[in-house]
């Protein structure tokens, strides 16, 4: 695999910001014509450095702008034990990430919801049940200051 270059990295950074440029307009930005800039882009997605493209979605409009971040810690540490977790954790759709973590416990989890009371009913009926869970602990965004999935492109 060939090594980034400054030009791959502004093509990288440029379609982060806007997945939906134009060729023409990219090669543009980045001082190639459309056929190089084209080439890089499909050698870019070949080797896996653009996994995908995707649309950027409003919570609010969606019904679902209630964030709580969570502690999980489950009952034992075993292989097993984790990978029964992280089966069932990702077949739950509020739970839009789910990170295995060193530290105090486990898992931290990012689920969105409706509401506080979307979120109890959640809790009560899908997290809490799950049979590896042995205690959690829950925070509630009250702002959500800075939200990017941006990478660091250096």
């Amino acid at each position: 695999m060939k090594a980034l270059d400054t030009i791959d990295k502004r093509i990288l950074s440029i379609l982060q910001t806007d997945g939906r440029i134009s060729n023409v307009d990219l090669a543009a930005q980045i001082n190639l014509s459309p056929t190089p800039c084209l080439e890089r882009v499909r050698r870019l997605e070949r080797d896996g450095y653009i996994v995908g493209y995707r649309a950027e979605l409003s919570p609010d409009k969606l019904d679902c702008a209630f964030i709580t971040f969570m502690h999980v810690n489950l009952e034992h540490a075993t292989v097993n034990v984790f990978a029964k977790f992280a089966e069932r954790i990702a077949a739950i759709d509020e739970v839009v990430e789910c990170h295995m973590v060193g530290g105090g416990f486990d898992y931290l989890l990012k689920i969105r919801t409706a509401s506080m009371s979307d979120f109890r009913a959640l809790m009560g009926e899908k997290i809490s049940t799950l049979p590896e869970v042995a205690q959690t602990h829950s925070y509630f965004v009250m702002e959500e200051v800075k939200n990017s999935q941006q990478l660091c492109i250096t």
